[in-house]
């Protein structure tokens, strides 16, 4: 991810979120549920056992996961 719009962001839950987005403006339910449920697991194992993140949760974050919400209701209703 050299030279992109989110700079060189080196951690996995970065990558994930890239993907998550992509699969979700996509409209790809199949792909973004797992998507999400991966970068849930590489924020929560980060560090391993007794770890304490000190990092907010990220704007961008929030916004994917409000969006494949979005896209879940939509799904459900056609």
């Amino acid at each position: 991810m050299h030279g992109d719009e989110h700079g060189d962001e080196r951690r996995l839950g970065d990558r994930i979120l890239d993907a998550l987005e992509l699969a979700v403006q996509q409209g790809n339910l199949t792909v973004a549920d797992p998507l999400a449920q991966a970068l849930e697991l590489s924020m929560t194992g980060f560090g391993g056992p007794g770890a304490v993140d000190h990092r907010g949760v990220p704007v961008r974050l929030m916004e994917a996961l409000d969006r494949l919400d979005d896209l879940r209701r939509a799904q459900k209703v056609a």
